[in-house]
């Protein structure tokens, strides 16, 4: 299935440039890229829609949000688009060129967030 759908962006991908439907800039041959699923794996999307993005986009959305908040809020990309952190960084990333990649950490909110609820009491 998996080289069946890489088959297929491939030859799209020869015809017309695939555009980021989170950032909307082209995601050439070159860039850093991955699907997303828009109901994450872990709470049942695992057979449901995905969505090619850019690797930096794709990443972003994960620093930013839990499993859980992806699948009960924001499980298409007209609410990632929406979401105000998330459209801080489209505006930034906006005016990158379309293979720009850079690395992507958790943001400090999450990461606090997450040490404290694994501390022990």
């Amino acid at each position: 299935m998996e080289a069946a759908i890489t088959a297929a962006e491939s030859a799209a991908a020869r015809r017309a440039p695939i555009i980021c439907p989170l950032c909307g800039r082209p995601i050439p041959p070159q860039a850093k890229s991955s699907r997303h699923h828009l109901t994450p794996r872990l709470k049942g999307g695992t057979h449901m829609g995905t969505v090619r993005l850019h690797q930096i986009c794709h990443s972003a959305i994960h620093a930013r949000f839990s499993e859980t908040e992806l699948a009960k809020r924001l499980d298409d990309i007209e609410s990632l688009r929406a979401d105000p952190e998330l459209a801080a960084f489209i505006e930034w990333v906006g005016d990158k060129p379309p293979s720009f990649h850079a690395p992507t950490r958790m943001t400090r909110d999450r990461r606090e967030a997450k040490a404290s609820k694994n501390r022990w009491v």
